[in-house]
């Protein structure tokens, strides 16, 4: 239960946090692959920092 309640809102936040920039003339704002890829590496890093802080 209590991984649940940091979880909600933590998955709650990402999209906050997931905006690129504007600029080569795109009309809104966007994403590079690389943007994409930094939030996965980021995501796998603390999921792995979780996991062997658990490990007894």
């Amino acid at each position: 239960m209590t991984r649940t309640l940091l979880r909600t809102p933590c998955l709650a936040a990402l999209p906050l946090t997931a905006l690129a920039h504007d600029g080569h003339g795109a009309t809104a704002v966007h994403w590079h692959a690389s943007d994409t890829w930094g939030f996965i590496v980021t995501i796998a890093l603390v999921g792995a920092a979780l996991w062997f802080a658990r490990r007894k």
